[in-house]
């Protein structure tokens, strides 16, 4: 792990997390962070598969072959990159949110909550600060959309041929 010894919780495996969690914070404390987390993941969805489907069809009509690996491959990076312009203010917002940490000070934490940062992050450096880092988020979660995309395709495929 990357965080300070002090600030480890050394756990010794999965049973030991949950019944520490339970203990320390409650059960309501092993969905902390699960509404981010979920945004994310359905902005995430909305570019990859609403976009795939819309990519194939402009590429059939750009007279790629229709079912074919290029249309397939091409459709799913397409797709990789709206999946990842989509998710990426999400993901930036929730990663500020798990990283604050409280004033030495004062002990105030620097956001009330995920809307308070995205707006404070906004002020501050535009509405392009949402997309910090976006090449790099792409070359790790396009990957992620095409082998999906293409496992998906391969799937409907089979089941195509056996009548399903």
């Amino acid at each position: 792990t990357m965080l300070p010894e002090a600030e480890r919780r050394n756990y010794r495996g999965v049973g030991h997390a949950f019944s520490s969690i339970v203990r320390d914070e409650g059960a309501t404390g092993l969905f902390k962070g699960s509404v981010p987390t979920a945004t994310r993941a359905m902005a995430l969805n909305f570019g990859m598969l609403g976009f795939n489907t819309a990519a194939k069809d402009m590429l059939a009509d750009m007279g790629v072959e229709k079912g074919g690996a290029a249309q397939v491959f091409g459709a799913s990076a397409i797709a990789g990159f709206f999946a990842s312009f989509f998710s990426l203010p999400f993901d930036y917002v929730k990663t500020q949110v798990q990283k604050m940490k409280p004033d030495p000070v004062t002990g105030e934490l620097p956001f009330k909550g995920p809307v308070d940062c995205a707006m404070q992050q906004v002020k501050s450096g535009g509405i392009t600060r949402l997309w910090t880092g976006f090449p790099t988020y792409y070359v790790r979660i396009a990957p992620h959309a095409m082998i999906t995309l293409i496992a998906q395709d391969n799937v409907k495929k089979l089941w195509a041929s056996m009548g399903v």
